[in-house]
Parts: structure tokens; C-alpha cells; sequence
């Protein structure tokens, strides 16, 4: 039988807190690990690049309603948060590498509160112990310095999750109704950010109710007003945009939500073995210093005594289901990154500070020589990735080389002619990020696809003057009838990267 400790985790009222120096030094902690050296990387292809590149898409047109990579190419692939997000933090901080990145320190540090906040009823003895869990776990750490999607549906997650645990445990009627529409306040922010991932911790809440009250009780977390919010905040957008663009609902049903759960359309590692080559890892490195917790940790929810206690509607139940249940889904659903897990990092951290509640205190000199000599790793490897390692996917070097070998003053757009007739493929290969470095507009052409000679000519007419690259796979013979057929004189400015280029002005 469980032992006192763990015999009841549910939530605990609000303890007195007569120091607010636990909370002063989360955020410190946070701003340290969130800013240090956030703006010394590079943007990397082609995620990075190809965020950057819609805010900026954004900045200068003034359309903030369709998201695109040039005046050409559209790009509804996500919802607009990131990009309006991103965008809001290079209006204000100038257009480099730290304004886009200052976002994510501060999505990081705001994680950190809503875990405090949370630790308040669950831990209430040590309210900072979640936050610095999963601060100190290398996985959100290294999250907080790329550019996605992902971390600000980790937020917005944590706002959900934060107003249902409060709203289920509340004794208070008034105080659960208000804690229900903060959680999905959460879940339209969520699927304003990443659309219906957002809502994938919704598989643990509705058995955790139907458990612990029977399906009556969904009423109560249902509510007329909290749909209503949640479709005014999540989808007011999508509602927008399908009206305005024709054939908008089916690419989002088909491509963004079929292709991705059952087919290997976008190519992210598919198949059976898919989630065991890139999820494992994440979890296991990702969840360095906290091995001997999580390994204590399964080994309780393993052992067969422990499975009585998991019927038990306790926040405990809820936190494993919160993990478990988004797991197995991610699992089955065919594109596979990374990033996908950085959400589950919230349950785990909670978790895992239930599990260290007794054996962390940070009074001890060596608990605090270990926290210190872990945060100097941590932003050494941040600061290692930052000035020792430089991929070809690094659009700053890329920026670099391209100005070497012809003055960025001589053209006023960049058009990448790629060897393909897929749109993923313009997405994947094209280096985006070079508009935040050379200051100008990036064009992706799908040479074979039906329009690609016109969609090149089109490219050129809209700019003037044009830096042509050209993939090595096609060569510039490939595409010298149609330069001949645009009208404009084509200068050849030699090779980069083993693609040819050519400078065109009409």
C-alpha cells in the first residue's frame, strides 16, 4: 500500500507564504536560463527561418491575416500566433536574431509562474520546485532558444491545465467557475497557436472527470460561456480566413489534420518504429538531471500494489494521464518531431517534484553547488551552440557567403529555383532567414511544377532586380529558356554552394 506521503496527492490548500523570495528567484533563475546568450545563434533551416520570415512577411505588407514567405507564396500551415507573436517583438526590439528569440525566454519564464502557481495548492511547501524541475530539465531549456510553434502551445497548455486544476479541486463554487473559463481561455489560446494539437490534453481531463464524477460532471466543465469563449479566442481566425480564401477548409482538413495523423505525406519520420527513434531520446536526455526521480517515479506506477491506488481520482491520477494519454497519441500519429514532447514536460515536471517534495531543500551547501554546477552546464552548452557551431543551415553564415560572392546593393530579391514540383519541398529547402540578414525578399520556386517557369517570370517582374539561385540539380541551362522568354538582362555572378547565379534586371 502507498506509503503516507504519497497516499493522497491531492491538491492541498493554499499554505501562507510569508517570503516572496522563493518566487523573486524563479524568475531570476528563469531569466537567466531563458536570455542567456538568446540572441547570439544564427536562424537555422528551415523552421526557424521560415517563422522569422512570415512575421517579417507580415511587417511589411501590413497583412497580418494570411501568413507568407513572400508576396507569392502563402503559407497557412499554422495558425498566426508565433507569427503575430514574433512580429510584435521585431517592431519593438529591431529586426536581429535576439528579438525573435526574446519571445521564447519570456514563454519560458511564464511557464515557470504558471508552475509556481500550480505548486502553490500541490506543493504548497515548496511552490517553486515544479517551476524549477522543469526549468533545469535540458529539454525546455535548449526549447526556449528555437523558434516554433511549441513553446508558446506549452504556455497556452499550462494556462488550461492551471484553470482545471484549480477549477477541479477548488471548494469554492465561485472560484471554480472562473478557473473554468481561464482553463479554456488556455485551449483557444492553444488552438490559436498550433490548432487541434492544442486540445490533445483534453484526452486526460474527460476520463479524469468521467472517473471522479461520472459523466454529469462534464456539465460543470463544459459550460455554455466557456464554448463560447473558446471559439471567440480559437477559431475567430480560421472562421476569417476560410471565408476569404477558397479551398482553405479542405487543405486544412486534409493536409494539416489527415495527412499529418495517418500518412507519411510530410515525411516526418512515419511508421512503426518512427516515435522510438526521435521520442525516446527527447525523453531521455530531456529529462537529464531528473533520471533517479523519474526512474523512482515508474517504478512506483509499475509496481503491482501501486495499481489499486491508481484508480484513486487524485491529482497524481490526472498528472499521469496528462502524460500518458498525449504520449500514446503521438506515438500513433505519423508526423513525428522533436518539439512534439516539449507539452508532456509539464505534467513530468509536476510529477517529478511530487516525487522530490521530501529530498530537495536548496539550504543544504550541496544541493546548491549541484543546482549551481548544473546551470553552468546548461548555458555552456547554450553558449557552446551559439559561438562554436556554425551547420550549413546557419542562414546568418549562409548571408555571410552570399555577400562575398555578390554586394547585396546590386539585387532586391532572392529567388531559390529548386528541382521539384513540391510545395514541402520549396518550404523545407528554401533558406528563409536570410530576409532577417540581407534584407531581402526570399523566393521558393518548384521548378517542375506545372507554373514554375511562370511563377520565376512573375517573381522577377514583381522585383526588378533579382538574385537568382539555382539548384545544382537542375543547372542554369535548365532554366535559361525562360529567363529569355522574361524580358531583363541576366548577369552571371558565378556559383554558391554549388548553385549557380545568376543576377536579373528587368
Amino acid at each position: 500500500m502507498p506509503n503516507d506521503r504519497t497516499q493522497e496527492h491531492r491538491l492541498r490548500p493554499n499554505a501562507t507564504h510569508t517570503s516572496r523570495w522563493p518566487l523573486i528567484a524563479l524568475i531570476c533563475f528563469g531569466l537567466l536560463l531563458g536570455f542567456a546568450f538568446q540572441g547570439t545563434r544564427g536562424l537555422w533551416s528551415p523552421d526557424e527561418g521560415r517563422y522569422t520570415v512570415a512575421a517579417l512577411q507580415m511587417l511589411d505588407t501590413g497583412n497580418y491575416l494570411a501568413p507568407a514567405y513572400s508576396p507569392d507564396e502563402v503559407n497557412f500551415s499554422k495558425p498566426p500566433t508565433t507569427y503575430w507573436v514574433i512580429a510584435a517583438s521585431i517592431k519593438l526590439f529591431g529586426r536581429n536574431s535576439w528579438a525573435v528569440r526574446v519571445p521564447y525566454a519570456l514563454a519560458f519564464v511564464l511557464t515557470l509562474l504558471l508552475l509556481y502557481v500550480a505548486g502553490r495548492r500541490m506543493v504548497p511547501e515548496k511552490p517553486w520546485l515544479p517551476g524549477l524541475v522543469y526549468g533545469c530539465a535540458a529539454a525546455p531549456f535548449m526549447a526556449g532558444n528555437i523558434v516554433s510553434t511549441d513553446a508558446f502551445l506549452t504556455l497556452c497548455e499550462a494556462l488550461a491545465m492551471l484553470g482545471f486544476l484549480r477549477a477541479a479541486f477548488d471548494e469554492n463554487e465561485r472560484g471554480r467557475q472562473r478557473y473554468v473559463l481561464l482553463m479554456w481561455l488556455g485551449w483557444g489560446l492553444a488552438f490559436l497557436t498550433k490548432g487541434p494539437p492544442g486540445l490533445i490534453p483534453l484526452l486526460a481531463v474527460i476520463p479524469f472527470i468521467v472517473r471522479r464524477d461520472g459523466w454529469p460532471g462534464l456539465r460543470r466543465f463544459f459550460p455554455l460561456s466557456g464554448i463560447v469563449l473558446f471559439l471567440a479566442v480559437g477559431l475567430s481566425w480560421y472562421a476569417v480566413v476560410v471565408l476569404r480564401y477558397a479551398g482553405l477548409l479542405h487543405y486544412f482538413l486534409h493536409q494539416e489534420v489527415y495527412n499529418r495523423v495517418f500518412t507519411a505525406a510530410h515525411k516526418r519520420n512515419a511508421g512503426w518504429f518512427g516515435w522510438i527513434k526521435i521520442y525516446l531520446p527527447v525523453l531521455g536526455l530531456g529529462l537529464l538531471p531528473w533520471w533517479p526521480a523519474t526512474g523512482r517515479l515508474i517504478r512506483r506506477w509499475v509496481s503491482a500494489e501501486r495499481w489499486g491506488a491508481k484508480a484513486s481520482p487524485s491529482v497524481e491520477l490526472l498528472l499521469v494521464l496528462w502524460f500518458l494519454l498525449p504520449f500514446v497519441l503521438f506515438c500513433l500519429v505519423q508526423s513525428r518531431l522533436p518539439l512534439y514532447m516539449l507539452p508532456l514536460f509539464l505534467p513530468l515536471s509536476l510529477l517529478i517534484a511530487l516525487e522530490l517534495r521530501d529530498r530537495v531543500d536548496l539550504h543544504q551547501t550541496r544541493q546548491q553547488v549541484l543546482l549551481a554546477l548544473w546551470v553552468v552546464v546548461l548555458l555552456g552548452v547554450k553558449a557552446g551552440v551559439a559561438y562554436g557551431w556554425h551547420p550549413k543551415y546557419d542562414n546568418r553564415q549562409m548571408a555571410a557567403e552570399l555577400r562575398a560572392a555578390t554586394s547585396p546593393e546590386q539585387y532586391q530579391a532572392l529567388i531559390f529555383v529548386e528541382n521539384t514540383d513540391a510545395d514541402y519541398t520549396i518550404e523545407e529547402a528554401t533558406p528563409w532567414g536570410l530576409r532577417m540578414y540581407l534584407g531581402k525578399t526570399v523566393y521558393g520556386i518548384p521548378w517542375l511544377a506545372p507554373q514554375g517557369a511562370e511563377a520565376l517570370c512573375h517573381a522577377l517582374h514583381n522585383e526588378g532586380r533579382a538574385l537568382v539561385v539555382i539548384d545544382p540539380a537542375l543547372g542554369p541551362e535548365a532554366i535559361k529558356p525562360a529567363l529569355q522568354r522574361c524580358p531583363g538582362h541576366v548577369t552571371d555572378v558565378g556559383t554558391w554552394r554549388g548553385n549557380a547565379l545568376k543576377r536579373v534586371e528587368f
